[in-house]
């Protein structure tokens, strides 16, 4: 299981905010906003600040991808 953060970013798109802007508000380190870059996990605290500035649930910024979901 991975996860996808592609809602994230075309939320900053469609909120005309860039990722620079978005660690700024959430106080997000510049590594954690490479993770999410990469698709890779960051904890859940995180994700929360990142909620709480866009003003979303955690669904709106995430998708968990199951392997049999992968495509080849």
């Amino acid at each position: 299981m991975s996860v996808s953060y592609n809602k994230l970013w075309k939320l900053l798109i469609d909120k005309k905010m860039t990722a620079s802007d978005l660690r700024k508000a959430a106080n997000v380190a510049p590594n954690t906003m490479t993770k999410l870059r990469r698709d890779e996990d960051v904890s859940l605290d995180v994700l929360g600040r990142i909620c709480a500035v866009l003003n979303v649930n955690i669904g709106d910024i995430m998708d968990f991808i199951f392997d049999d979901q992968k495509e080849c």
